[in-house]
């Protein structure tokens, strides 16, 4: 049986070219905007990250880092994520779930650090 890497999924350039913003946009967008756009098309990521934070909060971590759920889901998961960019998890948007995650569930705060963003 061959294999099927994340690049050669049926359909994939299909979305990709619908995800991917005009080029003559004149502007270029805001990490807020990829992010919105990148949480649109893989409602996946928020759900893993949620699943991900309760095991940790399970296993008494008093403070869990994005960064290193964003590792995990990377060497965990060969799901192709739709983006307009070269990264299919990008760390740009850390921050974003970060907020995502305590604004859903207020209880996590304590355990998620939330800096002030340094951009929009």
């Amino acid at each position: 049986m061959t294999a099927v890497l994340q690049d050669q999924l049926p359909g994939l350039e299909a979305v990709r070219r619908i995800v991917q913003p005009p080029a003559d946009s004149g502007r270029q967008q805001t990490i807020q905007e990829r992010f919105e756009q990148f949480h649109a098309h893989n409602p996946w990521v928020l759900s893993e990250l949620e699943r991900l934070v309760g095991e940790c909060i399970d296993a008494k971590f008093s403070k869990i880092s994005l960064g290193m759920l964003f590792e995990i889901i990377r060497y965990s998961y060969g799901r192709a994520t739709l983006s307009a960019d070269d990264f299919r998890l990008n760390n740009d948007f850390r921050s974003r779930y970060a907020r995502l995650l305590t604004h859903e569930h207020p209880h996590w705060a304590p355990y998620i650090e939330v800096r002030a963003l340094r951009t929009d």
